[in-house]
């Protein structure tokens, strides 16, 4: 069972949950996701199966989209409506909540929560925060590529990979006077991959498992048909006229191999696909 797999994960299992079962249900061990999704959030989750996990070192800088509720009247230690409250304050609600969802649009210093993986020096602030340490200030550099006011505080989000919905809500009550956190969450796209192409744990134990070519999670890099393609397979270094970092070597359409430049001109082996 080789190729990409959309999940719709539910509510109240972690990405790793959502491999596990797979795991049992299709009897091999060779999966992983992309795109970790929290316990409470829902949605799109890009399963690598089979050879397809080889690619998993270069999905860190897929875009997606997000459907994202805030509740207003308190903060808390996660950002979210499951962390422990830490403030509460009456709600203002002299704002117009579509105007402040567009003062988001475009490039953000965004900080990070504090229950997160993020690490500072080598610690994630999630374990800063459970040993009752101070929790280190860090930011994110991401980019927001569109807003939409869905009705009652939610929300839809287009941006790159690395953006905190909890640290939107927290940060557009924070803008209106108000103290505020996320309600739910739900991601409806990674990179090409949408929810509408997304099948239930519920849908695979009925319906055969929709997979997809390894190539649909390689837009971001150049594809090169090369010859004589026996030097990939060998690992050689090729010459290749090529001006980004990495590139993605094909034979008769399929990916097999990822490789770096070296210097210019020349590429050395980074990853084999088959």
């Amino acid at each position: 069972m080789d190729g990409i797999l959309i999940i719709d994960k539910p509510y109240g299992m972690t990405s790793h949950d959502v491999v596990n079962w797979l795991r049992k249900k299709y009897k091999q061990k060779k999966f992983g996701h992309t795109g970790t999704l929290d316990p409470n959030a829902t949605g799109v989750l890009v399963v690598l199966c089979g050879k397809s996990c080889k690619l998993l070192q270069f999905l860190s800088d897929t875009d997606k989209e997000y459907i994202g509720q805030i509740e207003f009247g308190k903060s808390t230690s996660t950002d979210d409506i499951w962390g422990e409250v830490e403030a509460e304050k009456e709600v203002n609600l002299d704002f117009c909540f579509s105007e402040e969802l567009q003062k988001f649009v475009g490039k953000n210093h965004q900080l990070v929560p504090k229950t997160s993986n993020k690490k500072v020096n080598g610690k994630k602030l999630m374990d800063y925060q459970r040993e009752g340490l101070e929790v280190p200030k860090v930011y994110s550099d991401i980019e927001i590529y569109s807003m939409e006011d869905l009705g009652d505080y939610s929300f839809k989000v287009a941006c790159s990979s690395g953006t905190y919905v909890r640290s939107i809500c927290r940060d557009l009550a924070l803008n209106t006077n108000n103290l505020g956190c996320m309600k739910s969450l739900r991601r409806t796209k990674v990179g090409r991959f949408t929810i509408d192409q997304a099948q239930t744990l519920e849908d695979l134990e009925t319906q055969e498992p929709v997979l997809y070519p390894s190539i649909y999670v390689l837009d971001h890099l150049d594809k090169i048909d090369y010859q004589p393609i026996q030097d990939v397979y060998q690992g050689k270094r090729i010459r290749l006229d090529n001006l980004n970092q990495e590139v993605c070597i094909l034979d008769a359409g399929e990916p097999i191999a990822i490789y770096e430049k070296e210097r210019e001109g020349i590429f050395k082996s980074k990853r084999g696909l088959w």
